[in-house]
């Protein structure tokens, strides 16, 4: 045969299967950036369990939030953290720094949350269709739609915290406050003009439905005071319009506010307030 096309040359070999040629095992610059990003996100995860502020909040940092957090990082949306802004069964938040400002860093416990009562809100919800019924999934998705609820109301002109990031079950977002105290809700400041606050809710009742949202939980306790605006927060239970239980919501939610501030001294009711918002969407 000619030597054209033949083999490695087995002149030498000692035994069979010597010949062949040897394999390059040792360390490519992927093992090496891996082997430092492990080292890293060990360093970080440490920081993180040890820091007194976090030490009380123990099913929180599970390994998958920490190596979601530990990305949040790694992509510039975080430089350090802060002490936690608020806790909840389903949610907690926490201040922290950012490359420009401040930011809320709210991440949703995957073993603690009401599972039976997101799915009330996912089911239904046509971009949530194909999510199943395993908890893990439906936290994950409930995190990132209160991310999309929240450009979706930004685009509709209603004050929300801007979205940031949304990584797993953690969420970044604009932090309302000063100097790392949360803005005050509507429900614990003495409402001097509640004439204007009114008009001020029911237009970004009348605009997230146009949008095709309704915010599903709105009341006093889910808006705050910041830069003496009135802003909207906590929209991951909010809804399409196409949801099958959106009126009722977008019913409820007109009962919470109307009554609030008819203990302010006006007057207005649950109904007439309903009726705005839905011919808002007519128009």
């Amino acid at each position: 045969m000619s030597d054209e096309h033949s083999l490695i040359d087995a002149e030498g070999a000692e035994e069979p299967g010597d010949e062949w040629e040897a394999l390059d095992v040792s360390d490519t610059d992927v093992d090496r950036t891996a082997r430092r990003q492990d080292r890293e996100f060990s360093k970080f995860r440490e920081r993180i369990k040890d820091a007194d502020q976090f030490k009380v909040e123990g099913g929180v940092f599970d390994e998958a939030t920490l190596r979601a957090l530990y990305t949040l990082v790694q992509h510039g949306h975080i430089d350090a953290f802060g002490g936690p802004i608020s806790t909840g069964k389903e949610a907690h938040v926490f201040l922290a720094a950012a490359p420009e400002a401040d930011v809320a860093v709210k991440i949703y416990r995957i073993n603690a949350s009401d599972f039976t009562q997101m799915r009330r809100y996912l089911e239904g919800d046509p971009r949530f269709d194909d999510i199943g019924g395993k908890k893990k999934k439906v936290v994950l998705a409930w995190t990132k739609k209160e991310f999309a609820n929240l450009k979706r109301a930004q685009a509709a002109g209603v004050r929300v915290p801007n979205p940031i990031a949304v990584e797993r079950n953690v969420l970044v977002m604009e932090f309302l406050g000063s100097d790392g105290v949360r803005a005050r809700r509507l429900g614990e400041v003495e409402v001097e003009n509640p004439e204007t606050a009114y008009e001020v809710v029911r237009e970004y009742m009348c605009r997230l439905h146009r949008a095709g949202l309704v915010h599903g939980d709105l009341s006093e306790y889910n808006i705050v005071v910041h830069d003496s605006q009135l802003w909207v927060i906590d929209l991951g239970q909010a809804v399409t319009v196409h949801h099958p239980n959106s009126r009722e919501f977008l019913e409820r939610d007109c009962e919470n506010v109307a009554n609030f501030f008819a203990r302010q001294g006006l007057e207005t009711t649950g109904e007439e307030l309903l009726a705005d918002v839905t011919a808002a969407r007519e128009d």
